[in-house]
């Protein structure tokens, strides 16, 4: 028989090491292999590698990461190197898709519709068929910049009364603040834009066809691809409105009630058959045939009350719509020809801050060069650059065919250095946190891409549904979502973006691209609604001033400002850049300072490293000879190499050959 003692020993120690398995240095079990091997998921846990994060109630500590044997510690992959061509998106498989496109011999206009069509199936959260576009594309063969807007206006009904009449309070609030229409259900939805970009790129530079290039994402469709994490959260975070909310929308995301888990095929067939429409039908499939029937009668079941009678929407509003050529914004900064798309794009105000940051640095005696990225001055200049910038964005930012003075104003004002230089420059504080003249915050939930082909060929492409899953109205029978743009209407009649029928609204898309000596450099951009002009800048400046590389600039920190109450709130630091800036930019005056985890939208660029030995590669058509019995010397790579890097908080892929 154990002594009085010895029992008490025994129980001290079965407390103790209950105690130990308990509050060990994982939160997976310590002696045994974990409930998720392999990452796998279960019911109770739809998400396992959350579980090697830190975990303050158990004391975890969480897992440290890895570092690389060169370069800088902390980059999460080597820049992806090619000579033939190469494409970068958010989504491995569409990137691959593009990249089989250049080995069968198509282009760099070709892979981009190819990748965005396999984007619009694999990341309908962001973009879709119902989306709109920008496209920045660099001609080989003409050796100059070519600019497509693929963004719908609103159909011609689409007015303040009819908002009125169906349950939308156009009067200001208490403070004289306007609404708008929201980003949610029809009353968001403009005209799709993003197909008839695609049919005028290709039929203009193109070498391939709908067939051959949809094909590769109407295949996925039908057969289903692996669902990731980025994807499986996108969908469990806005499970009500996928599962509860449109009912087409449920029959295509919330099959029998419940979302297609982590690891498993999604299948789409619906959208399947939208691609199979355009590959046998053409560009008149979506805009006159079929597909606009079904968006019309869609559109006009949802109890839409028309001032008048009559139909919301009419066949004449897609048959009328036309994608259209225009010329991209520019601006030199420190030697560099930076471009962006017209409005009613938000590009031209990332010109305007590198306008600022580059023509008010000797009066306010900085250089971001010397201060470094972590400098927490850096990151005030850059803040309180936004604010004057997004001023005056968010004053007269509209569609021009309405607002026409808006070219002349941008031209006059804007992106003119030395009206920056001699009405911003003294309006910068470099030393203190100043109120910002306009407020006003835009969300967004886009992609962007970018592609080249050995023929020296380039493509910068954004693409986008503007909220996540756009304005949730499913079109039955075709897989894919209206974009929810109209939203960023407002009902103030004084406002240049005031709702009105046939009016291209405020769009935050854009896609950068940038020249040197008049010759092609870099296709780069940042989805994330209002992020994107200050993160294009962030990158610029990164590439150009702090010499990072094409990759390094994806995997740096970034920040994020909202402006909706007033200049000093909403300051979003990447997660842990927050823990070296926070409190230095408190001192500045920066109040409600937040950490947040995957800030800063999704980047994506190609550099073309241009080599001056080696001679043009000849383009398809020309004059070429057989160089080993089997091919023609235009089938030379590229005179160079292309550069390219991809986001780590996406799924970002480079892909290249």
């Amino acid at each position: 028989m154990r002594s009085k003692s010895a029992w008490t020993l025994w129980f001290v120690a079965s407390c103790l090491l209950v105690l130990a398995l308990s509050i060990g240095p994982s939160p997976a079990q310590a002696a045994g292999p974990s409930l998720n091997p392999f990452g796998k998921p279960t019911a109770a846990k739809p998400f396992p590698s959350n579980d090697l994060n830190p975990n303050a109630a158990t004391g975890y500590l969480g897992v440290t990461r890895g570092t690389r044997p060169y370069g800088w510690i902390d980059q999460t992959r080597s820049e992806i190197l090619a000579r033939n061509g190469v494409v970068t998106t958010s989504e491995p498989q569409a990137a691959q898709a593009g990249l089989k496109i250049l080995q069968d011999g198509g282009n760099a206009v070709d892979a981009a519709i190819a990748a965005m069509a396999m984007i619009a199936l694999q990341e309908p959260n962001s973009t879709g068929l119902g989306a709109e576009m920008f496209v920045i594309y660099w001609d080989a063969k003409t050796k100059k910049l070519y600019e497509i807007s693929a963004n719908g206006p609103s159909p011609k009904n689409y007015t303040a009364q009819l908002m009125s009449m169906n349950g939308k309070n156009i009067l200001p609030n208490a403070q004289g603040v306007y609404g708008g229409p929201g980003t949610s259900g029809i009353l968001a939805a403009p005209v799709p834009g993003s197909v008839d970009g695609w049919d005028k790129l290709l039929k203009r530079f193109g070498t391939m066809t709908f067939k051959e290039v949809l094909e590769p994402a109407r295949k996925s469709a039908v057969e289903g691809f692996p669902v990731h994490e980025v994807l499986a959260g996108a969908m469990n975070s806005s499970r009500s409105s996928l599962c509860n909310g449109d009912p087409d929308t449920a029959a295509v995301f919330c099959k029998g009630g419940n979302l297609p888990p982590l690891y498993s095929i999604f299948r789409n067939p619906d959208l399947g058959h939208a691609f199979e429409v355009l590959q046998k039908k053409g560009v008149d499939g979506f805009y006159r045939g079929e597909i606009a029937q079904a968006i019309v009668k869609k559109a006009n079941s949802l109890g839409i009350v028309v001032p008048g009678g009559g139909p919301f929407w009419t066949m004449d509003d897609l048959a009328k719509y036309h994608a259209r050529w225009e010329e991209p914004l520019t601006t030199n900064y420190h030697g560099y020809d930076i471009y962006e798309p017209p409005p009613p794009s938000q590009g031209w105000a990332a010109l305007e801050m590198l306008n600022i940051l580059g023509e008010c640095a000797v009066p306010n005696g900085f250089n971001l060069g010397s201060l470094g990225r972590e400098n927490a001055q850096f990151t005030h200049i850059e803040v309180e650059t936004k604010k004057l910038a997004y001023s005056d964005l968010l004053r007269y930012n509209a569609d021009p065919d309405f607002y026409n003075v808006l070219p002349d104003q941008i031209n006059a004002y804007f992106n003119n250095k030395d009206w920056v230089r001699n009405n911003l420059c003294k309006k910068l504080d470099i030393n203190k946190a100043t109120p910002a003249q306009v407020t006003g915050n835009l969300d967004g939930g886009t992609i962007y891409g970018a592609s080249a082909d050995r023929w020296g060929n380039m493509v910068s492409f954004v693409y986008s549904v503007y909220t996540s899953w756009g304005s949730g109205v499913t079109i039955p029978g075709y897989g894919f979502q209206l974009s929810s743009r109209g939203g960023m209407f407002t009902f103030d009649p004084k406002h240049p973006n005031y709702i009105e029928g046939r009016k291209r609204p405020f769009i935050t898309i854009i896609a950068g691209f940038i020249m040197k000596d008049g010759q092609p450099l870099m296709a780069f951009g940042n989805m994330g609604g209002a992020t994107q002009p200050h993160a294009h800048v962030q990158h610029i400046v990164n590439m150009i001033d702090l010499g990072f590389n094409v990759q390094a600039t994806s995997d740096a920190a970034r920040w994020d400002h909202n402006q909706t109450t007033n200049s000093n709130n909403g300051l979003q630091l990447d997660y842990y850049l927050y823990d070296r800036l926070h409190s230095a930019l408190e001192a500045y005056g920066h109040t409600n300072i937040s950490r947040s985890r995957g800030l800063g939208g999704g980047y994506q660029g190609i550099l073309f490293e241009r080599d001056y030995s080696l001679p043009q590669p000849r383009l398809p058509g020309s004059y070429g000879h057989w160089n080993d019995g089997k091919h023609y010397d235009n089938e030379m790579p590229i005179n160079g190499v292309y550069r390219a890097g991809s986001e780590l908080r996406k799924d970002g892929a480079s892909v290249g050959w």
